[in-house]
């Protein structure tokens, strides 16, 4: 029970896993925990993981508490990591994360969260990898500039210094909505990755022919840009690995 009386907050989780490489944005590499939230309130076009948010893994979700999830996480990993990823879906949702990111820290555990920053949370000043990651035209969703713009400002006051901004290629639009997020937020640090446009190939050996060509090919682009200069070019290095697979 909280300190208040009343129940500790619950958090919807579908999946706890690793550890692993993280494949994705400014701790790719990394050695982490996985800890993946369900519900999003986007549904991008090609997204990896629309089962945490089209209801096919709704039997799957546990509710948990910040400390049972840490439990889980010493059951999988015990004590073998320093690092955990929050994962979605949006994790940006879950106002309860915060006491989770608290009780990790509180283990010298270090805490990174990807979103599309479409969601503020306070808790987004503790966490110590933030990747925002707007979507582009080939989502099918909508960025919100002023959401965007206020998240930005108020790391940016904090002085955050653990926040990067990410935008994955798909296409030229997508290549064109890059140079717009970069020039809109010159002081942040970018990053542009090369998308994975078949969800369906189960190959891991077809997987990574198809994407070393697809990041070959925005490596060119990108450097023919006058207005990418100061951008990192990422390939989802767990699609490298494992191709489609889950839970990796």
């Amino acid at each position: 029970m909280a300190d208040n009386g009343r129940k500790e907050s619950r958090i919807p989780v579908l999946e706890i896993f690793g550890p692993t490489v993280q494949g994705e944005g400014m701790v790719i590499g990394q050695k982490t925990m996985f800890v993946r939230t369900a519900g999003c309130d986007y549904s991008c076009a090609w997204c990896d993981s629309a089962f945490t948010w089209d209801g096919t893994a709704k039997g799957d979700i546990k509710r948990l508490t910040a400390e049972e999830i840490y439990e889980e996480l010493r059951a999988i990993g015990g004590d073998s990591f320093g690092h955990v990823t929050l994962s979605g879906g949006n994790p940006a949702l879950i106002e309860p994360l915060g006491s989770l990111i608290k009780l990790l820290h509180g283990h010298g555990i270090k805490v990174a969260l990807e979103t599309q920053g479409s969601r503020w949370q306070d808790w987004f000043l503790q966490i110590d990898d933030l990747t925002l990651s707007p979507k582009p035209p080939s989502s099918k969703m909508e960025t919100n500039w002023a959401e965007l713009d206020r998240i930005v400002n108020a790391l940016t006051d904090h002085r955050h210094q653990g926040v990067s901004l990410k935008v994955v290629v798909f296409d030229e639009a997508d290549l064109e909505y890059a140079v717009s997020v970069h020039q809109r937020y010159p002081a942040v640090p970018f990053y542009v990755q090369a998308g994975n446009d078949d969800l369906a190939e189960q190959d891991p050996s077809r997987m990574l022919i198809r994407q070393v060509q697809r990041y070959e090919n925005l490596v060119e682009r990108v450097m023919r840009s006058a207005e990418l200069k100061h951008v990192r070019l990422l390939p989802q290095l767990h699609t490298w690995l494992w191709g489609n697979k889950r839970g990796v």
